[in-house]
């Protein structure tokens, strides 16, 4: 069978046609409607996990509030030890391929490994029946990718190739986790892949819409965060909306501190897994005791909030508690994302924010739920600096155009604030692409003539077989510099040239001849060149330094730069970047980077 199977590989490789760009479009439908299938598992998973312990599925709020006291201890407990089981199995396996799809498609070759994806992904399924405060969107994206990943590797595809059905795949996952086609594709290709280009954009396209089409035909629809028809009118309302940006520019990036403090916290207590996923799963339970909406990832506190009118103290002990919630789940090291937690940040803070202004503007809980929608958006931009792909979300999710226009204004003032304010980002390949950018800005800015050395020793037309010989042998160099009495920049001499020379003309009295210099040998470097354009420079000579020209006519020698100056500063900028870059927080796991 498996010689069988191996033939068939082997011969539909040889048809490369199956994988030029009009054909991807044709992979790209395949693996949405595999996304939408994988999606509709995960959750019919879940639900089968919740029948497990509850005798029913559903909302995991609703479930919870039926548990006993010590039910709600129990389950998250014992459901954190099983998904510690799944981790734990997954480190053991050592593979030549990527654990996480957004390495696979950004910086990696586009190969998953199954067997530590699975294994991943069952440990999230532990997490998720139980309702821990995470998010599902991550291993269902990664269970859509590593069908992309399986396809590039059966095949044996190249790497741009596989990569591109990786990224297929996660943008059918989002797709179909949020009903949100349009938002899917930007995802993968604004956070993940960092190019809007058409022969990207255009697979991912149509690999989201057709996820999304699948969900509707299979008869799944999503939990649309809809709200009634509202037109926002006057000053003071365009004002809140400013408010809710500039409040989530500030405190989404606190919240993913405070998110990556909680796994500091969790690996400070020097526990094993099994320990640290078992007492988060306890922490969890004591909280659920306090209070059952806590349990899930936070959507039913958000619908709440645009259908039902909330007091103040309400709104803050449940943003209080999902905070500490939220942490614990993050903290111990369990699976899952955080993109639905932070939509309800931000949705809390927005309705704690329209709360108090109703204590002087009585009218302004007319629009509260706008402003709820408002605060995910604006929340959800500042935490991913992505802020196109959550007003599109936001909008996809509520089927709302009225948000778009107060939703912009919130988004694009949290996305810069949040930069400004602390640099802080989600994802990984965010961080790396955006120390990628500093480096080639700092680069840019630096100038061959930063890195002069004047003191070089020269020669002239004038100078003797006898000196160029004892000058090659102080200096050790391949090459000597020779310029006339205006410093004019005439050539260079060559070792070997001149171990040929002496071969047939011993006379070391004689003058150089003028076939002795030669200008093609090396290209010097200009005043003007960058760091880019001089290591471009050194890439093609062998040499350990290069000459340096001002921009005369004829040019005049100026001095000399050195290689190893310039991998030195290289080194330098690299460092620095390293120290000062944004402090990243992934939603994914980082627990097991194996």
């Amino acid at each position: 069978m498996k010689s069988y199977v191996q033939s068939i590989r082997t011969y539909l490789s040889s048809f490369p046609q199956l994988f030029s760009q009009p054909a991807i479009l044709v992979w790209a439908v395949v693996l949405g409607i595999a996304g939408a299938l994988t999606t509709i598992s995960f959750h019919e998973t879940v639900k089968f996990l919740q029948y497990l312990h509850s005798h029913q599925y559903g909302d995991p709020t609703k479930l919870a509030e039926q548990w006993s006291s010590l039910k709600k201890i129990l389950v998250p407990t014992i459901a954190g030890f099983i998904a510690a089981m799944g981790l734990y199995w997954a480190s053991k396996i050592k593979v030549d391929a990527n654990s996480d799809y957004m390495e696979a498609v950004a910086i990696g070759n586009g190969r998953l490994s199954m067997r530590q994806g699975l294994l991943r992904v069952a440990s999230a399924l532990s997490v998720a029946g139980a309702g821990w405060s995470l998010g599902r969107e991550g291993p269902i994206i990664h269970l859509a990718a590593m069908t992309g990943s399986f396809l590039g590797r059966f095949f044996r595809l190249d790497t741009n190739h596989h990569r591109l059905l990786v990224a297929c795949g996660a943008a059918a996952g989002v797709s179909s986790a949020y009903f949100a086609p349009i938002a899917g594709a930007l995802f993968v290709a604004e956070i993940v892949l960092g190019s809007m280009a058409s022969h990207v954009l255009g697979p991912l396209m149509i690999s989201s819409a057709t996820a999304f089409i699948t969900m509707r035909s299979l008869g799944f629809d999503s939990w649309l965060y809809s709200i009634p028809e509202i037109t926002v009118i006057g000053d003071k309302y365009l004002l809140v909306t400013i408010a809710i940006g500039f409040l989530s520019g500030i405190f989404a990036p606190l919240f993913l501190k405070y998110l990556e403090i909680c796994r500091q916290l969790f690996a400070k207590l020097g526990n094993t897994l099994f320990v640290s996923m078992t007492l988060g799963g306890f922490l969890l339970g004591c909280l659920i005791i306090i209070e059952p909406w806590v349990t899930g990832k936070g959507d039913t506190i958000i619908h709440s909030y645009l259908t039902a009118p909330w007091t103040l103290s309400a709104i803050a002990t449940i943003l209080l508690l999902k905070i500490l919630s939220t942490g614990i789940s993050v903290g111990c090291g369990a699976v899952g994302g955080v993109i639905t937690p932070v939509m309800l940040m931000g949705a809390s803070m927005a309705m704690l924010l329209t709360q108090m202004l109703a204590l002087i503007f009585p009218d302004v809980t007319t629009f509260a739920p706008l402003f709820v929608l408002v605060g995910m958006g604006a929340f959800l931009g500042a935490a991913t600096s992505a802020p196109l792909v959550a007003m599109v979300l936001v909008v996809e999710m509520s089927h709302s155009f009225n948000v778009i226009a107060p939703l912009m204004i919130a988004t694009v003032t949290s996305f810069f604030i949040s930069r400004i304010i602390t640099g802080t980002v989600m994802f990984e390949v965010t961080e790396q692409r955006e120390k990628n950018e500093l480096v080639r800005n700092q680069l840019s800015k630096l100038k061959v003539k930063n890195f002069l050395n004047k003191n070089v020793n020269v020669l002239t037309p004038e100078s003797t077989l006898q000196d160029v010989v004892n000058m090659f042998s102080e200096e050790n160099v391949r090459y000597i510099y020779v310029v006339n009495a205006h410093n004019e920049f005439l050539g260079v001499i060559e070792s070997k040239t001149m171990t040929r020379i002496l071969l047939t003309n011993p006379d070391l009295n004689a003058p150089i001849s003028p076939e002795l210099i030669q200008r093609s040998y090396i290209e010097p470097l200009t005043t003007s060149m960058n760091l880019d354009q001089a290591q471009e420079c050194f890439l093609s000579s062998n040499g350990e330094r290069l000459p340096v020209v001002d921009l005369q006519d004829p040019p005049h020698l100026v001095g000399i730069v050195y290689k190893s100056d310039v991998l030195r500063k290289l080194s330098e900028i690299k460092k620095i970047v390293d120290q000062s870059g944004p402090t990243v927080v992934d939603i994914r796991d980082k627990n097991d980077k194996s």
